[in-house]
């Protein structure tokens, strides 16, 4: 597998050397990798091919851009971008640390005061983004990284691209986002989501790690 992931982020293979996969869900796979031309570690994620194709190169590169304008110390910075025998792709750097989700599924219910000052360094990153007119429209744990104590929000490039309202090719009524953190406006499938759409999927992420539990949960989506 990691070889053939390496030539699909390189067919020569002279930039990325792929270590090993740290995750994946339902539309990317995430790769550890040492940039060899930078001498250093980073992380991949690699779109699947469907949403690949969804996005298309043109529009992920131009939100990709516009996102790795964000610079703030609670936001995970993109390093690069890319597309490869029709897979795209973005370059992160690896945070030594744990997600949020796996903190939560560690221990449970966390403490107040931790809750505290985690929301409040994602309500940071958050206010700085929309400052910038960029919304997320992915917050969730798993793209929350704990790192010195500290909460860094990760995924900003990818959640833009699949949503852009700048393109014709935005579909009406087309959800992208986890469901149990969905703002009621996302959920319905409206385009132009506001920064406020954001803060509810914030508070949702907050009540669960004050209970251990989502605010609201069903047997399906």
């Amino acid at each position: 597998m990691t070889d053939q992931v390496a030539r699909e982020l390189h067919p020569s293979g002279e930039r990325f050397e792929i270590e090993r996969k740290l995750g994946h869900g339902g539309s990317a796979n995430v790769y550890l990798a040492q940039d060899k031309h930078l001498g250093r570690r980073v992380a991949v994620k690699v779109l699947g091919q469907n949403m690949s194709e969804f996005v298309g190169a043109d529009r992920f590169a131009r939100e990709i851009r516009l996102t790795a304008r964000l610079v703030h110390p609670n936001i995970v910075p993109l390093f690069d971008s890319g597309e490869a025998d029709g897979r795209l792709y973005y370059v992160m750097p690896f945070i030594e640390g744990d997600t949020l989700r796996a903190r939560m599924d560690r221990e449970g219910r966390l403490p107040v005061a931790d809750v505290v000052r985690l929301v409040c360094d994602v309500a940071e990153a958050l206010a700085y983004s929309h400052s910038q007119r960029v919304v997320h429209r992915d917050i969730k744990p798993e793209n929350v990284f704990i790192c010195n104590g500290h909460a860094m929000l990760a995924d900003f490039g990818i959640a833009r691209a699949q949503t852009s309202t700048e393109t014709a090719l935005t579909q009406p009524g087309l959800v992208i986002g986890t469901t149990a953190y969905m703002s009621p406006e996302q959920a319905l499938g409206e385009a132009d989501l506001e920064g406020s759409s954001d803060l509810y999927s914030l508070g949702c992420m907050m009540f669960e790690m004050l209970t251990n539990e989502p605010p609201f949960q069903g047997p399906n989506s």
